[in-house]
């Protein structure tokens, strides 16, 4: 089940409320909180892009930058165990520590 919202650059996590009927979710990765709900598919779709919607312009109407959700930069601390046979990993399929760690995270993220 892929319980989770992809439009213009945002994702959202969505959950299901059996008391009061309603889908909601909130924007993950940002700081600012944003959330939304709606009773079907539809209305929850809907409430998740005017929500992005909607907040890209109250930042571009206060001259502020709107949180994005993550620089692209990732500082890990492993143990050294785990370091030496990430590198060897990388090594030994012809690529540095970086790449081969972007794709094998990249390849978990999105199983």
């Amino acid at each position: 089940m892929n319980n989770t919202l992809n439009y213009n650059g945002y994702t959202a996590r969505v959950e299901f409320d059996p008391e009061d009927r309603i889908f909601f979710g909130r924007i993950a990765g940002i700081r600012d909180i944003i959330t939304f709900h709606g009773e079907t598919v539809d209305e929850l779709i809907s409430a998740f892009e005017e929500a992005v919607d909607d907040y890209l312009e109250v930042c571009e109407r206060l001259g502020q930058q709107p949180n994005k959700a993550y620089s692209g930069k990732l500082l890990l601390r492993l143990p050294s165990e785990v370091h030496a046979a990430v590198a060897a990993r990388a090594e030994l399929s012809g690529t540095s520590i970086n790449r081969w760690a972007s794709e094998t995270l990249r390849m978990a993220a999105v199983a």
